[in-house]
C-alpha cells in the first residue's frame, strides 16, 4: 500500500517547467533549501518535455532577458560545440542555431535542453540543498486562512509526499495549485467590461481557451518506408474541418495568423531554402514547414554525421480544438489528451500517405519518428504543449491596452513602477476551444510587474509561470520562454528575499523602499527591469 512522507523546505516549487527551474535556481543562489516537483521525468516544460524550441523577440542576442536565461541559451550552444561533429564554420558561429529553423535563433533538440538544465541544477543536488520529485503532481493542499500550509504530491506508484514550506510557488503548466488551495483565479476570456480590452468579447467565456498541441519529431530517409499504423481516429481527423478553417485541418492550408487569409504551406524534406532568417517580428516563418521548426540542420555538421535534418512538428494543423484540459477531469480529460495524440499521429500518417508532393505524387513514406529526440517510446513529446493556464487574480493584472502597439504607438508599453523584468512578443493567440480563429495583435516591448506574481489574498503563494496576472489576451505575449523564465526567477528570488528579511511579498510590493531594495537585488543578479529605447517594431 502506498504510504505518505513528510518533507520540509524553505521554498516549495510545484512544477519543473522553465518558470519552476528558474525559481528554484534563484532561491538556491540565495542559500535556500528547495523542493521541486515535476510531473514528467524531464525539467524544462515547454522547452523540453513539450518539445518547443524557444519563441523569442528579435533582440534576444543583445538584451531583453535575464542573465541566467542567457546562460541557459549559451550552455545549449556549448553542448553542441563540445559533443557534436559541427563543421569548423558552424562551431565558430557565436549565434549557433543547430536547427537553422525559422521560428527561433536557437532551434535545438529537447533532449539537449533537458541535459543542460540537469547540469545547471547538479551542484545543488550534490550539496543536498535541492531535492527533485520527478513524476509527482499536486493532488491536495492544506489551507490555514490566507496561507497555504502544505501540498500533497502524488508519485507514479500512488505514494504521497506531504510538502511544507514557508513559501509555495505554483509553476505548474495549468495552474493546478490554484483550485486545490482555493486561490482566486480566472480561466479563458475575460469580458470587455472586466478589462476594457479592445480584443476581449462582450461576455466572459471562462471555458474558451487556446488550443493545446502534442508535438513530435521526424526525419526523412529517402527510399525507406517508415509509415506508421493507421491511427484509430484517422478517419475522423482526416475529415475534420473547423468552421473557421479554410480547409480540412489535415492539409497544407491554414490561416495567416495576422490576416486570417488562407495560405498554402509547403512541405518538402531537404528542399533548398537559401539563407534562413529567424525573426518572427518580420516573418512568422511557417510558410516552409520543413524549415519552420527544424531542430537539426545536417548542413551544419560534418559530412555523413547526420543522414537527415530533424524537424519538430508544432504546426497549426495539430492544434487540438474539441476541448480544454482545464475544468475537466477523469474520462473527459483523458478523451482530450488521447484525441490530441491521435490528431498528431494522424497528421504524421497523412504526411506519409496523402500529402501532395511537387512531382504530383502523394505521401512521404520515408518520414520517420525520432523517439530519442523526445525521450519517449512513441516519438511524441512527453507532455502536451500548453499555451494557456489558469491565472491568478493578481495585485496587478496586465491588460491589452498596456502594451498594444495600436493603442500605445510610439509611447511604448506602460512603464510599471514595480517592474521586475521585460519581455517582447506579438500577442499571439492560437485558435481556441470556443471556436475563435487566431487573434494576433502587435505589441510593444513590455515590462513584467511584480504585482502580477502576487495573488490578491493568499500571502505565501507566488505565481511562477504562465499563471501570472495576465488576461486571456495578454497571456498571448507573456507565455513565451524568456518571460516565463523571468517570472519564475523573480518569484524564487522574492521568496528567498522575504525569508532573509522577515517580510511577506505583499509588504515588499506595498512599501516603496522595500520594493526598491528588492529590485536593486534583481539588477545585481542580472535581471533587466526596463528596455533600452527600441524603435521600428
Amino acid at each position: 500500500m502506498a504510504g505518505q512522507t513528510a518533507v520540509w523546505s524553505d521554498v516549495l516549487v510545484v512544477g519543473g517547467g522553465l518558470g519552476g527551474v528558474a525559481a528554484a535556481l534563484a532561491a538556491l543562489r540565495r542559500g535556500r533549501r528547495v523542493l521541486l516537483s515535476e510531473e514528467t521525468d524531464w525539467l524544462g516544460g515547454q522547452l523540453t518535455s513539450q518539445g518547443v524550441p524557444p519563441d523569442e523577440h528579435p533582440w534576444i542576442e543583445q538584451f531583453g532577458a535575464t542573465r541566467s536565461y542567457r546562460a541557459l541559451r549559451e550552455s545549449i550552444r556549448d553542448h553542441y560545440r563540445a559533443w557534436y561533429p559541427l563543421t569548423p564554420d558552424a562551431r565558430a558561429l557565436p549565434d549557433l542555431n543547430p536547427g537553422l529553423g525559422r521560428v527561433s535563433r536557437l532551434c535545438h533538440e529537447p533532449r539537449v535542453a533537458a541535459a543542460v538544465l540537469e547540469a545547471m541544477v547538479g551542484r545543488h543536488l550534490a550539496a543536498g540543498r535541492l531535492r527533485i520529485l520527478y513524476r509527482h503532481r499536486p493532488v491536495a493542499a492544506e489551507v490555514d486562512g490566507d496561507r497555504i500550509s502544505g501540498v500533497s504530491l502524488e508519485g507514479p506508484d500512488g505514494e504521497v509526499v506531504h510538502a511544507t514550506a514557508p513559501y509555495i510557488l505554483d509553476a505548474t503548466e495549468l495552474g493546478d495549485l490554484l483550485p486545490l488551495a482555493n486561490v482566486e483565479h480566472v480561466t479563458g476570456f475575460e469580458s470587455r467590461s472586466d478589462t476594457g480590452e479592445p480584443s476581449a468579447p462582450v461576455v466572459a467565456q471562462p471555458d474558451n481557451m487556446q488550443a493545446f498541441s502534442w508535438t513530435f519529431a521526424i526525419e526523412h530517409r529517402e527510399g525507406e518506408d517508415h509509415t506508421i499504423d493507421r491511427p484509430d481516429q484517422y478517419g475522423f481527423w482526416r475529415d475534420y474541418r473547423p468552421p473557421f478553417w479554410p480547409d480540412r485541418l489535415l492539409s497544407l492550408v491554414a490561416p495567416d495568423p495576422r490576416t486570417l487569409a488562407p495560405i498554402g504551406r509547403t512541405f518538402v524534406p531537404h528542399a533548398p531554402t537559401g539563407p534562413v532568417t529567424a525573426d518572427q517580428s518580420l516573418d512568422a516563418g511557417d510558410r516552409d514547414l520543413w524549415v519552420f521548426r527544424r531542430i537539426l540542420a545536417r548542413e551544419l555538421f560534418e559530412p555523413g554525421a547526420l543522414d537527415s535534418d530533424v524537424v519538430t512538428v508544432n504546426w497549426p494543423m495539430i492544434d487540438y480544438l474539441p476541448g480544454p484540459l482545464i475544468g475537466v477531469s477523469g474520462a473527459e480529460r483523458d478523451k482530450h489528451l488521447d484525441g490530441a495524440r491521435q490528431l498528431s499521429l494522424s497528421m504524421l500518417y497523412w504526411l506519409q500517405t496523402e500529402a501532395p508532393r511537387p512531382d504530383g505524387g502523394t505521401g512521404w513514406p520515408g518520414l520517420r519518428l525520432r523517439p530519442d529526440v523526445m525521450g519517449t517510446a512513441d516519438g511524441l513529446a512527453k507532455a502536451p504543449y500548453i499555451r494557456e493556464s489558469r491565472r491568478i487574480r493578481a495585485r496587478r493584472t496586465v491588460v491589452e491596452q498596456d502594451l498594444s502597439l495600436a493603442v500605445r504607438g510610439e509611447h511604448g508599453a506602460v512603464s510599471y513602477a514595480d517592474s521586475v523584468g521585460v519581455g517582447m512578443y506579438r500577442i499571439d493567440l492560437h485558435p481556441s476551444t470556443g471556436g475563435d480563429n487566431y487573434i494576433d495583435v502587435g505589441s510593444c516591448p513590455f515590462q513584467i510587474p511584480l504585482g502580477a506574481l502576487l495573488p490578491v489574498r493568499v500571502r505565501n503563494l507566488l505565481a511562477a509561470g504562465k499563471n501570472i496576472g495576465t488576461t486571456h489576451i495578454t497571456n498571448g505575449c507573456y507565455r513565451l520562454h524568456p518571460v516565463e523564465w523571468n517570472a519564475g526567477e523573480v518569484a524564487g528570488a522574492l521568496a528567498a528575499h522575504c525569508l532573509e528579511h522577515r517580510l511577506e511579498p505583499g509588504q515588499v510590493y506595498e512599501d516603496t523602499a522595500a520594493l526598491e531594495r528588492f529590485r536593486a537585488e534583481l539588477v545585481r543578479d542580472g535581471v533587466e527591469l526596463s528596455w533600452p529605447q527600441v524603435r521600428g517594431y
